[in-house]
């Protein structure tokens, strides 16, 4: 089984979400949130600039009041924009992440209670700088920044179970799922490893309604579903499907359409700003999967 295009013409998609009928993505080295139309027959998608963020926009969520959140990468801010007719599209800040967030902030998983989890790399990566350890953080609704974990190497792709009791996280660079219990002011505890991943790097992930966990696996060229042991705590998983995205990178996913059994790929034949920019070789693929999508982004 293998992807097919969907949108062409981007530089480098990233944390693509399913809100409100359509996919709405970061075109990151583009510095632009867009929106991804389906077509009446479902084979193709039209695209919206949403927004320009020069800083470059990275996860997306949104309010209960409908605001999307933003991740501003480089000034590590999470910000909001009111997509109201009559809003004077301006966006603003939600909360200043730099204290705590020493490399490129990331993703983003907004909870149904309006709570924001935001990761960061952790280090200067493109600088050439050894990974280590960082943290993902908790934003509350009033802005209030809290550590909701630590010592995370490189927390990437985020989800939440649909009844809200479990987050997960890519560990992408120590190849592993790692999942957290959720507390009721969303504090984050009893860490376990959801799921070995051998080798593989996950980058964005998405979860499905049978607890399946589709991930983007750099360097495959592929992405991969797994499914957690039934106790969820012995790390060992089971590969259910592959994917391929044939000879370009998948670096995140998740599952839409009108019954979310339609998983979307960002894919790119460049992971540099200085050769993916020029090649606008950017892709959103999709392939039809048996398991519709569940829980949240």
């Amino acid at each position: 089984m293998q992807t097919e295009p969907f949108v062409d013409g981007l530089c480098y998609p990233e944390c693509p979400r399913w809100h409100d009928g359509a996919v709405w993505l970061s075109d990151q080295h583009a510095g632009v949130v867009v929106r991804v139309a389906m077509s009446d027959s479902g084979g193709s998608g039209t695209v919206e600039e949403v927004a320009a963020l020069p800083t470059e926009p990275a996860g997306l969520g949104w309010a209960p009041d409908g605001t999307l959140r933003v991740v501003s990468m480089h000034d590590h801010r999470l910000l909001s924009l009111d997509l109201a007719a009559g809003a004077d599209g301006r966006f603003e800040l939600v909360a200043d992440l730099s204290a705590f967030h020493p490399g490129l902030s990331n993703e983003l998983l907004v909870d149904p209670a309006g709570r924001a989890y935001v990761g960061n790399i952790g280090f200067d990566y493109y600088g050439g700088d050894d990974p280590r350890p960082t943290v993902v953080v908790l934003v509350d609704p009033d802005g209030t920044v809290r550590v909701a974990a630590a010592d995370l190497l490189v927390p990437n792709g985020m989800v939440l179970t649909p009844d809200g009791r479990t987050l997960v996280v890519a560990e992408s660079f120590a190849h592993r799922l790692t999942a957290f219990t959720v507390a009721a002011d969303g504090s984050l505890a009893d860490r376990r490893v959801f799921a070995d991943l051998g080798d593989d790097i996950p980058d964005g992930i998405c979860l499905d309604a049978e607890g399946g966990v589709w991930y983007a696996a750099i360097g495959r060229h592929e992405v991969v579903r797994v499914v957690s042991d039934p106790a969820g705590r012995s790390g060992k998983a089971t590969v259910t499907d592959r994917v391929s995205t044939g000879d370009r990178e998948a670096v995140a996913c998740v599952l839409g359409g009108p019954d979310r059994r339609r998983l979307f790929v960002c894919t790119t034949l460049h992971l540099d700003p200085e050769h993916s920019v020029p090649a606008r070789s950017g892709r959103l693929e999709v392939v039809d999967v048996a398991v519709p999508g569940g829980g949240l982004p």
